[in-house]
């Protein structure tokens, strides 16, 4: 039985990853395990599959424990069991889909007043899912148009250094730059070489919430530029993000989402391709090499910077959100924000949201891509993360951390890093 390690948020913090990587759960005084019967996590359709279900304490299995279990799809279990003793600390669970998604035992132990929870997602023909959100036939005419009508604007790029974070190697700044209108603007952190030379570049977007950034160190030899998305400035105090959060931008996703030309994310995306515009302009930059990478939202960001900017060489995401967003609406887990998860979409709602929808810019990446994720993510479901990998044309490559959550380990980021620096001398 493995443990988990605690992932010290605030030591990433200092590497720049602290808004990407979230930190492993802690070791938990029950733990409740789910093991299926097979190694990989993978069955074919029809196929039954076994779920082990043991409960330990101090390493050792606990006998008449009471628990509570799911057994089904992901967001809409089958089987659904309260209070079920487990005389001798175990049982097999047992269960099959017919169709290609996820199979998801979840289980809650009773003990000392307290709930533990665990669980095991079982891929099924996991590489045959496909997207239900449609293609919208302008989709590239909407999204060119409105890079053209952002670009009209004077990028107006503005840096200020940050002694206090500078180091003998780098210079460091607060950045902000022009977005699709006038007085619209983004800001981030940049991260510059001080040796003189021409050096690759890496657009680190980010994962949702409101909140300061320290920037993305990818060392001393490649230029980092980390966005936040909201057109605030991202070296304030705390509790002005947590107020924003709290007040105005409160359920900032969801805003306008029936309008393509006003819903929110419509700004975002252009951001993220003027963000680009913006790290042309450096003269320290190689003028060719730029990936981009990001986590959950900032997957999603990665995969719409790399379709709507064929200058992007390459990207890294982790478990990409805004997937599949009318997957509810077919009894199939969709993605994050789970529009409609509970509740039935308004006028025009399906709609506009396919105009953003991750998977249809899937469709237009090309790019080399790097991409992570575990099964049991509930934020993001692996049902909507495969329809968006399933219909990427480029070359692409899965790197699965099954029994993670929306988090990742050490080892996952470190190996992510290891790509992009990798990608970065290659070009």
């Amino acid at each position: 039985m493995k443990k988990s390690l605690f992932l010290l948020c605030l030591l990433l913090g200092m590497l720049g990853n602290c808004a990407l990587v979230l930190a492993q759960p802690a070791q938990k005084l029950v733990n409740v395990v789910v093991s299926p019967d097979r190694i990989d996590w993978k069955c074919k359709a029809k196929e039954e599959v076994k779920f082990t279900v043991q409960v330990f304490k101090n390493e050792n299995l606990l006998k008449d424990v009471v628990v509570d279990y799911e057994l089904g799809p992901e967001y809409f279990p089958t089987v659904v069991k309260k209070d079920v003793r487990l005389a001798d600390g175990k049982t097999i669970l047992k269960a099959k889909m017919n169709e290609p998604g996820f199979l998801r035992c979840k289980v809650t132990a009773k003990v000392d007043g307290r709930k533990y929870e665990g669980m095991a997602t079982v891929g099924v023909d996991e590489t045959k899912i496909q997207p239900t959100t449609a293609d919208p036939k302008d989709f590239d005419a909407f999204w060119t148009g409105a890079i053209a009508e952002a670009r009209k604007q004077p990028l107006d790029p503005k840096m200020t250094l940050l002694p206090e974070r500078c180091t003998s190697t780098q210079n460091v700044y607060h950045v902000s730059f022009q977005n699709e209108r006038p007085g619209s603007r983004m800001y981030g952190i940049l991260i510059v070489p001080k040796k003189p030379g021409k050096y690759p570049a890496i657009l680190q977007v980010p994962g949702a919430g409101i909140r300061p950034y320290n920037g993305f160190n990818l060392g001393e030899n490649i230029i980092t530029l980390e966005i936040g998305i909201h057109g605030i400035p991202v070296t304030m105090p705390q509790e002005v993000y947590n107020n924003l959060a709290a007040g105005a931008l409160n359920g900032y996703n969801a805003m306008n989402k029936n309008n393509r030309d006003t819903h929110y994310y419509k700004r975002v995306y252009l951001g993220c391709v003027r963000a680009v515009d913006f790290i042309y302009t450096l003269p320290e930059f190689d003028g060719n090499t730029v990936g981009v990478t990001g986590g959950s939202q900032g997957g999603a960001l990665s995969i719409v910077t790399a379709a709507l900017d064929k200058r992007i060489k390459f990207l890294a995401a982790f478990y990409p959100a805004l997937c599949d967003y009318a997957g509810d609406l077919h009894k199939r887990a969709g993605g994050w924000p789970h529009y409609f998860r509970h509740a039935q979409p308004v006028a025009n709602e399906v709609e506009t949201l396919a105009y953003f929808d991750v998977v249809n810019f899937a469709r237009r990446v090309n790019a080399p891509g790097w991409y992570s994720w575990g099964y049991n993510d509930t934020t993001c479901s692996p049902t909507s993360m495969y329809s968006a990998y399933n219909v990427i044309p480029g070359v692409k490559s899965l790197h699965l951390y099954l029994e993670t959550g929306h988090w990742t380990y050490p080892e996952q980021d470190a190996e992510r890093t290891e790509w992009l620096k990798g990608k970065c001398k290659k070009q």
